[in-house]
């Protein structure tokens, strides 16, 4: 049984929903709620900056759990940066391996220093899942 084997590329989101680091938590909170998506990416001021990531596990376990203001709060104050990045050709099996060591759910991803996309744990392993799902179906 032969897998085909599943990038980073493949699984990816597109879709990138960015703000600015000096945003308050309140309008990143908003932006998430317009989107519907539970994290955000941290513009770059400039081309020697790196990129950042605020999650709503972010938002409540560094401002709602301590009782700070979601108005007066920045979202550079509670964001993860630099934010872990993929190589888009990477293999999905050594990305999940990755994320796993550092307990991450998301990851940028990149091509060189292109930002083309966001991946999760989640779209890892359900596509790696359905590439192994494939292979088996392909056996019988």
């Amino acid at each position: 049984m032969e897998c085909k084997v599943v990038r980073v590329s493949d699984v990816m989101r597109t879709s990138l929903h960015v703000v600015s680091g000096l945003a308050s938590v309140q309008d990143a909170i908003a932006e998430m709620n317009r989107h519907n998506v539970s994290s955000l990416i941290i513009e770059r001021r400039d081309s020697d900056d790196e990129f950042g990531v605020v999650t709503v596990h972010d938002i409540a376990s560094k401002v709602v759990a301590v009782n700070r203001s979601t108005e007066r709060t920045t979202v550079y104050e509670v964001m993860t940066k630099p934010a872990l990045t993929l190589d888009s050709k990477m293999n999905v099996k050594y990305a999940i391996r990755l994320l796993s060591r550092f307990r991450l759910t998301r990851a940028l991803v990149t091509h060189g220093a292109e930002l083309l996309g966001i991946v999760t744990l989640r779209d890892m392993v359900l596509g790696y899942a359905g590439s192994e799902e494939a292979a088996w179906d392909k056996d019988k």
